[in-house]
């Protein structure tokens, strides 16, 4: 218990509730604000174009001189993929384990220097002190090393972060959980609980990692031709197991893709990653080697696995292109933008005659606690309250009736959208309110500049084409120099289309002369009847709604 009387308390989720991925969670205690996690998203499907989406940190901006610090759990792309961002405009210490700390300084190098900022290293033995609050931390089991529980003491109570975790008894070193530490935390009284909801509405146990092992042994002694490992790049424990199957049965492992380049030598340097040099060779030795002999680990731009499996099966790819005798295994979860994409890859894998594994061959088990380990932290933390945290709504709703299971009563948990306010006041906890949150969209280096009139530009630009209308007038003589040309991309094959453009060009003349003729008119009201007129005559014709855009000039 801090000694210091606490007056405000407030959970604030920027990030991270009602989706996966993305995380951002403020705690506020009195007038001092700590960040826990900066991650990213991958895209959904109606995001064209977009790279990746971080949260929108409005709030922490407005008030940024009361942030004092950023604490991260682990170093997936999911809690620090946004770090970079975040630190340019906030300047807050940053606060992680080892492997965390050296994998968000990877980001921060790959979006240019930040050398004002100031990184601490922290253990489950931690201690670190603040005005208002002192922060501790705890192991928890994830399929990253030194992934950590975060917890704020407050005169009310803790107030515990779990991360991302699930319980695995067959966990070892940097992977094993502060089972105990966890237990003396719900003794000692927590006021809040915030949980990860991911795989909320699995039930019993989360599959251990031995199981994986022995599975990925079976799958690689039977593969007949090479085998190539399909991860995000930092899954930690599958690239240990990759390398460590792969010594066993006598094969060379080669690593392809930046971001898993970076995090396998981050892993390395650190000690985190045991890998015997003679089984390690380059992508450009693989040629020197029998297709039996080799394994490939591969992942995406941003770790996002899919992206260099496509262009290896459409043999795009610099390096690696699929064969027929390859065994290809997919060890990841798709988000929940990825699934089509996922399925759409493994069908061409599969037309290219390669032999596709997923979880249901039991290669790959989630990093997630399943419905009996999420009770079981709940059962350990005792709290008065709760927030589910990470997960969609469904996952979310489903951790809220996990919690109701073991006999907390509905009153005392809160589903909180991203800004909503959660606070705690004179004995009680309420939503108060809310702040600005929501999503901030990377496309190549803009960042914020493509919003929802872009998107919905883009969508409509996808299904229906765009028509364009192209007119000269010669205002002097009062008539049209040249044109109207029309110029269609996406929405009708003009060769076969010879009525309709010939009709669209004969309504634009009619209106184009109605206003050349005026002494004086509104560019803006010929383009908009030129776009209303075609708007209506076009979707008559062929019930579809290009984008419209007239060009008009005069000499």
């Amino acid at each position: 218990m801090s000694k210091i009387k606490n007056e405000l308390i407030r959970v604030i989720p920027l990030g991270g509730v009602g989706e996966i991925g993305k995380a951002m969670y403020v705690v506020e205690i009195d007038e001092d604000l700590f960040v826990v996690d900066s991650g990213l998203m991958f895209p959904e499907n109606e995001m064209l174009g977009i790279d990746i989406v971080i949260p929108d940190i409005s709030f922490l901006e407005e008030n940024k001189d009361r942030v004092k610090g950023i604490f991260l759990t682990h170093g997936h792309e999911d809690a620090i993929g946004s770090i970079a961002y975040l630190l340019k405009k906030i300047q807050a210490p940053v606060y992680g384990s080892k492997l965390t700390i050296a994998l968000a300084k990877e980001h921060i190098k790959e979006q240019g220097s930040l050398k004002h900022v100031k990184f601490f290293e922290v253990t489950n033995k931690s201690r670190m002190n603040f005005d208002k609050t002192h922060v501790t931390f705890f192991h928890t089991t994830h399929s990253i090393p030194d992934a950590l529980g975060i917890v704020f003491h407050t005169s009310e109570g803790a107030i515990v972060h779990t991360g991302e975790f699930k319980f695995d008894q067959s966990a070892k070193g940097s992977y094993k959980p502060d089972i105990a530490k966890m237990a003396k935390l719900g003794e000692d009284g927590v006021l809040i609980l915030l949980s990860d909801s991911t795989e909320a509405e699995r039930p019993g146990h989360t599959t251990p990692e031995t199981v994986v092992a022995d599975h990925l042994l079976s799958a690689f002694l039977a593969a007949e031709g090479r085998i190539l490992v399909s991860l995000y790049s930092s899954n930690f424990i599958r690239i240990q197991q990759v390398f460590d199957i792969a010594k066993a049965t006598g094969k060379k492992v080669a690593v392809v893709g930046k971001s898993l380049e970076s995090s396998y030598e981050v892993g390395l340097r650190l000690g985190y990653l045991e890998v015997d040099e003679e089984t390690v060779i380059s992508v450009k030795e693989l040629e020197q080697y029998r297709d039996e002999e080799v394994v490939i680990i591969v992942t995406g731009n941003q770790g996002e696995p899919l992206e260099a499996l496509d262009k290896m099966v459409r043999k795009q790819h610099k390096d690696v292109k699929i064969k027929d005798t390859d065994t290809v295994m997919i060890t990841f979860t798709p988000s929940p933008g990825m699934e089509v994409q996922m399925f759409q890859t493994m069908n061409k894998l599969a037309k290219a005659g390669a032999n596709v594994l997923t979880s249901s061959k039991k290669v790959h088990v989630s990093g997630h606690g399943s419905q009996e380990d999420l009770k079981m932290m709940l059962n350990m933390m005792k709290p008065k309250y709760f927030i589910p945290i990470q997960g969609e709504y469904k996952m979310l709703i489903a951790h809220s009736k996990l919690a109701q299971q073991i006999g907390m009563h509905k009153s005392d948990i809160f589903i909180a959208d991203k800004g909503d306010i959660v606070e705690y006041k004179g004995g009680k906890v309420r939503m108060s309110g809310r702040v600005t949150a929501g999503n901030v969209l990377i496309d190549g280096i803009g960042i914020g500049d493509v919003g929802n009139i872009v998107l919905r530009d883009r969508k409509l630009l996808s299904q229906d084409g765009i028509f364009i209308v192209v007119v000269t007038l010669n205002r002097k003589e009062k008539k049209i120099a040249s044109g109207p040309e029309m110029i269609s991309r996406g929405f009708v094959y003009v060769r076969e289309s010879e009525q309709l453009m010939e009709e669209s060009t004969q309504l634009v003349r009619k209106i184009v002369e109605k206003y050349v003729v005026k002494d004086a008119f509104e560019w803006n009201n010929i383009k908009q009847e030129i776009r209303d007129t075609l708007n209506s005559y076009l979707f008559q014709q062929t019930k579809r709604r290009p984008m419209i855009i007239p060009i008009i000039m005069e000499y």
